[in-house]
């Protein structure tokens, strides 16, 4: 059973962007966008270990991904609760628990990174940024899925222009400290391979809480491209992030902001409030991703029951409850302590309910399950 119906009339971007984007959206967050996660996870490495870590990790998260969007198709399952059941069976609900922790865990991320910011860009008391920011995603996600998927393209346009210049800037002030340091930089050796599948395990689940804006896809055809696209949208921008780091390795693997750190040696008039705006833009729509899929959840479960999904107000009151208490946690704990302690754990619990019953059950269940009658097809 299902919340959502394929759109015969769908347009390309629809079919083979929309799917990355939204799974960009659901992983940049709190740790991504600021460089908090990267120098969790890849920094230690080196640069060539953590270059090769991140690419690692895009080829876990496109082949997952990819595995995904053609299962759910197959089963004509578009939130993460019906595809779950035809996955797991009675065990479902084991991946329920699992994204309700990891929904506590993201959002309480997002809230430090918003109050870091706002702290650092315009000297907020650091429980203001947070307040703003789950006042953005309550307002976003009460107005639907229309409402969430325009979001994602607009905001990915914005994102990966800004990382654009991003880039270009850090080249232009420090590029030769990013070739120095990749080239007295050993080869890959030692635990890199963990720094990406730690990564990837916890990352990758944003490829079933983005289920929703799959309901556009004509074809199994139209399944597989769109997966095998996701990985790398999603890990570009990371992968650019990260070789700009590496200007100031291994010291910068201490920063609580490593993106503060980098804009404020680039020296660009101007240029740090639009990247503080657009990882304000980011940790949005990540957030907006993760209520979203748990109204759409709701909304699959009222509708097995033959009653309405939730209005408006009652999508705003369900985000509200949830940020409410997730920024709790934030102020209490800080986002390095966050990152630090939460995801791996994370890690190991996704490729427990997730990653490894997809791989294997999920795969026979791919190849046994008749395939679904194609779509018709944009005019």
């Amino acid at each position: 059973m299902t919340n959502a119906t394929p759109v015969s009339r769908s347009s390309w971007f629809q079919r083979f962007l929309l799917p990355g984007f939204a799974l960009k959206a659901v992983i940049i967050g709190g740790g991504y966008a600021t460089g908090r996660e990267l120098a969790e996870y890849f920094v230690p490495s080196g640069p060539w270990g953590g270059l090769a870590a991140m690419l690692l990790a895009t080829l876990i998260c496109t082949t997952v991904a990819a595995i995904t969007f053609m299962l759910a198709r197959a089963l004509n399952a578009y939130d993460y609760r019906s595809f779950f059941q035809q996955l797991l069976g009675r065990g479902w609900i084991a991946f329920e628990i699992s994204y309700l922790i990891f929904v506590i865990l993201i959002l309480a991320v997002f809230g430090a990174a918003a109050g870091a910011i706002g702290a650092a860009t315009f000297g907020w008391p650091e429980l203001l940024g947070s307040v703003v920011l789950a006042v953005a995603i309550v307002g976003t996600t009460s107005l639907g899925t229309g409402a969430v998927e325009q979001l994602f393209k607009y905001a990915s346009m914005l994102i990966y222009a800004v990382y654009a210049l991003f880039i270009v800037f850090a080249l232009s002030s420090f590029g030769d400290r990013i070739g120095a340091s990749f080239a007295a930089a050993p080869a890959p050796s030692g635990d890199w391979m963990a720094g990406g599948l730690t990564y990837a395990s916890y990352n990758i689940v944003g490829a079933v809480i983005i289920l929703p804006v799959l309901r556009h896809l004509t074809s199994q055809r139209d399944a597989l491209i769109a997966g095998l696209i996701a990985g790398p949208l999603t890990m570009l921008p990371a992968i650019l992030f990260f070789v700009a780091m590496m200007a100031f390795y291994p010291g910068i693997g201490g920063e609580t902001l490593p993106s503060d750190f980098l804009l404020r040696q680039m020296a660009v008039p101007g240029f740090q409030m639009v990247f503080q705006l657009m990882i304000f833009v980011a940790l949005l729509e990540s957030g907006v991703g993760a209520i979203h899929a748990i109204n759409e959840r709701i909304a699959g479960a009222l509708k097995t029951r033959s009653r309405p999904a939730p209005g408006a107000l009652a999508r705003a009151a369900i985000g509200a409850v949830i940020l409410t208490g997730c920024m709790f946690v934030a102020a209490r704990i800080g986002l390095v302590d966050l990152i630090a302690s939460g995801y791996s754990f994370l890690a190991w619990l996704f490729l427990a309910v997730y990653v490894v019953p997809l791989l294997t059950f999920g795969v026979y269940r791919l190849i046994r399950t008749p395939r679904p009658a194609q779509s018709e097809l944009p005019a």
